[in-house]
């Protein structure tokens, strides 16, 4: 008799031919063989001993490729030739790295549909959320080139006659980016293009399960340095699981960390950062709201608030994961949104009318699970959804699908796990107000403060909403949903989301090294404030 772990191999296998010829042409088009292990390590050279990791398509559940790992002398030559690559990129002027980066783009822009296929199919976005991801670098990309002549300092007026003060920014090292898996290319994006700007090396440590993405973006971007003449260590990659983060993060020989994950492993990274006094920079979880009033235009908001909780299978970090009506509009926005839920369908991410696609992993439908079943418990109603897909046709059948879910309960209790913690699913959790000000309590009485959303068309409600008595989140919209934010403003949020910023706005005076300088070029040296200190003759 087979014993389980030889029938689930010979599933797999049987997988593998059904997915052979839909995913080698995703891999082949990014030069990613499947058929022996990959160098998961790149610092101006493949390489690769390490641990093994297995790239699995959550569509299929089939094995993709496997990959080799950093091992702890290969983490260490990776983070010494990081070093050794910013002390060199330090003194290109910055507007030869723009340069650099305009090829990064064109170069990037080129594969982005390769690249937007080779994400649905390793973390199981649909497609076009994958193209669009990577339209997302080729935009960042875009920005930091003209940044690359506009990262200006400041001139201070001095107190001091013949003085000048000047704040000039420089560049600061060795930057390193922990990603997650929910977008597995675009968050490396943003701090690659503005740590390349500011004259740094960027040493990429992706999450584990998404290791063919930062494969194929690296392959493509070392490809552009190596024909500048550049080391490829300016933007270096250490795949692996927990041990080499932990490795990369408590690193002397990183100046910066930039980290985007769970709360719980963000408190970790911030204080080992701040242990040894090292930047750190964080992007954790959302817990986004969407508050509609009854003057809002519900066919906008009904559609918003779709896409803002079922997009991605509701795995992006500003995903809806609330939503609250005013009491005169709820029964009609909740029915108009039943029936949006009612015409999804699980389906291959890659196919071009699919709207939902599988979670990430199975651990995932576990938590989805969990939090059903804590809603359940606390008699809560759930409007639909509340369970896994069953009876899918193969290959579905071997995939993480779970329905997106609307549950009521009974009350607003911030207190409530339910309300307070983010489920990384598609389950949205519904509460009736009658005032404004009570919504935008609720709206701030979480933890989390990454994204929030207002429908309204009264001004009045616009001014609250977005003053100083308004959401507390580092994203306030208005008439727009929580996802989907554009690159040219800062993108992050507040409380235990972490304070970081990336992308876009002042985000870049984080990657470099300011210097105050005092320039004297006159005849005297008098100090400031008046002070008088000379000894008598």
């Amino acid at each position: 008799m087979l014993s389980r772990t030889s029938l689930r191999g010979l599933s797999r296998a049987h997988l593998r031919c059904n997915l052979s010829t839909r995913a080698s042409a995703i891999l082949s088009a990014l030069e990613i063989s499947a058929d022996t292990e990959l160098a998961g390590v790149y610092h101006g050279e493949w390489t690769g001993t390490g641990d093994i990791l297995e790239s699995v398509c959550p569509t299929t559940g089939e094995v993709l490729a496997r990959v080799r790992s950093a091992s702890p002398q290969e983490l260490q030559t990776a983070l010494e030739k990081s070093r050794e690559a910013y002390e060199l990129f330090r003194l290109v002027p910055a507007p030869r790295r723009g340069e650099i980066l305009r090829q990064i783009r064109e170069a990037l822009a080129a594969k982005r549909e390769a690249l937007g296929a080779l994400m649905s199919l390793e973390m199981g976005k649909i497609k076009t959320e994958g193209v669009g991801e990577i339209q997302e670098v080729v935009d960042i990309a875009d920005y930091a080139v003209g940044l690359s002549r506009m990262m200006n300092g400041r001139v201070v007026a001095s107190e001091r006659p013949g003085h000048s003060i000047y704040e000039v920014p420089n560049p600061l090292g060795v930057v390193a980016v922990l990603s997650a898996f929910n977008f597995p290319v675009a968050v490396y994006g943003w701090n690659l293009a503005l740590s390349l700007a500011a004259g740094n090396a960027t040493l990429w440590k992706p999450s584990p399960s998404t290791s063919l993405c930062s494969i194929a973006v690296t392959k493509i971007v070392s490809q552009v340095l190596e024909q500048n003449g550049l080391p490829g260590a300016i933007a270096g990659l250490v795949t692996g699981a927990k041990d080499v983060g932990e490795a990369v993060v408590e690193s002397q020989d990183v100046d910066m960390v930039s980290f985007t994950g769970s709360e719980a492993v963000g408190r970790q990274v911030g204080k080992v950062v701040q242990s040894r006094f090292g930047k750190v920079l964080l992007e954790l979880g959302g817990n986004n709201a969407s508050i509609i009033m009854p003057d809002a235009d519900l066919s906008l908001a009904v559609s918003a608030v779709f896409f803002g909780a079922v997009g991605t299978a509701g795995q992006r970090c500003t995903s809806t994961r609330r939503l609250y009506l005013h009491r005169d509009i709820a029964p009609e926005f909740l029915s108009q949104l039943q029936s949006l839920y009612a015409s999804v369908r699980p389906g291959d991410p890659l196919e071009p009318t699919t709207l939902l696609g599988p979670l990430h992993t199975r651990a995932a439908m576990g938590v989805y699970s969990s939090a059903v079943d804590r809603l359940r418990k606390t008699g809560a109603e759930i409007l639909t959804g509340g369970a896994l897909y069953e009876g899918l046709a193969s290959p579905l059948d071997g995939g993480n699908f779970v329905m997106p879910t609307i549950a009521v309960p009974k009350t607003v209790d911030l207190a409530d796990a339910v309300w307070k913690t983010e489920t990384f699913a598609p389950v949205l959790c519904v509460g009736v107000f009658d005032e404004l000000e009570q919504a935008i309590k609720w709206n701030n009485g979480v933890p989390q403060g990454l994204s929030s959303s207002l429908w309204t068309r009264d001004i009045r409600n616009v001014g609250k909403w977005i003053g100083p008595v308004g959401s507390d989140a580092g994203i306030v919209n208005v008439n727009v949903g929580t996802s989907g934010a554009e690159i040219g403003a800062a993108f992050g949020g507040n409380k235990s989301t972490g304070w970081g910023r990336e992308s876009g706005g002042d985000a870049w005076k984080q990657y470099v090294r300011w210097s105050t300088c005092t320039i004297n070029y006159s005849d005297k040296a008098p100090l400031a404030q008046g002070v008088q200190f000379s000894s008598a003759a």
